[in-house]
């Protein structure tokens, strides 16, 4: 009997997360700056599109997608796709859900996301509680999310990532941003002992001692991927051969690291 993939997130704890942050209503700018990317990539598609799958509403129990193959010529997400458990299963399902020359554009974290933070929170539980639990997800690495749209069926894959470093006036702003985007721990095999003050601190401590501006400012990088891919047709280009290519897609693109300003504590 073939075992299903891996249990990464507890499903239930992502949907309690998400609908709290829909209550709190917080300032979820980096959801408004995914999406605005992805409004910039598909500004640059010269075609109307009429019939608009959203990945993240179709997403049901078990990551299956409710939506009819080759329904739709347009399928989008936004910040959500790092959280599913099977996300090859999850992209060929997109692919079928495409007409031929349909296109999925999609934003979610990777790379060094919020890299200051594990690494803090590693650090104060060794010293605290001797010794390591999950609590930040896993992010997956551009190449390897670029393969994924390869291996599910997509035509012309691209990934290509903006970074995002934050500033914080303290770490307890950057955990409020990170309740008000349905990101704080839903890992499966997460601790279920609370956050106590004495870890908190030694969290925080850490923090501002390794990864402080001169003036004080708390910095949190926050790496964006954006996949693009096409449902394969016959009048599509082929891709290049591997090392023909004579420039970067970010580089073509004009992205590089940005900051994007100072986050105040509240």
């Amino acid at each position: 009997m073939s075992q299903g993939p891996p249990r990464i997130f507890d499903s239930h704890a992502l949907r309690l997360h998400r609908e709290r942050a829909r209550r709190i209503a917080g300032d979820a700018f980096l959801r408004h700056e995914a999406a605005e990317g992805i409004a910039e990539r598909l500004g640059a598609v010269q075609r109307r599109f009429a019939h608009v799958l959203d990945v993240d509403a179709a997403l049901g129990a078990g990551e299956r997608l409710a939506a009819a193959p080759e329904a739709f010529d347009l399928a989008t997400s936004v910040l959500s796709l790092h959280t599913a458990n099977d996300l090859p299963g999850v992209l060929a399902q997109t692919r079928r859900a495409l007409r031929p020359d349909g296109l999925f554009l999609a934003a979610l974290f990777g790379g060094e996301t919020l890299t200051e933070l594990r690494q803090s929170l590693a650090a104060a539980e060794i010293q605290v509680r001797g010794g390591l639990s999950p609590r930040v997800a896993p992010f997956g690495d551009v190449r390897d999310l670029g393969g994924l749209l390869q291996r599910a069926g997509f035509a012309l894959p691209v990934a290509d990532v903006e970074r995002t470093v934050v500033r914080y006036s303290d770490g307890l702003s950057l955990m409020r941003d990170l309740r008000a985007l349905g990101e704080t721990n839903a890992l499966a095999e997460r601790s279920r002992k609370p956050m106590t003050r004495t870890l908190l601190a030694a969290v925080l401590a850490h923090y501002a001692a390794h990864f402080a501006d001169p003036d004080g400012k708390l910095r949190a990088t926050f790496d964006i991927v954006y996949l693009t891919g096409w449902a394969p047709h016959e009048s599509q280009q082929q891709p290049l051969k591997p090392g023909s290519a004579k420039a970067r897609l970010a580089e073509a693109l004009g992205t590089a690291e940005r900051d994007a300003g100072e986050k105040a504590g509240g």
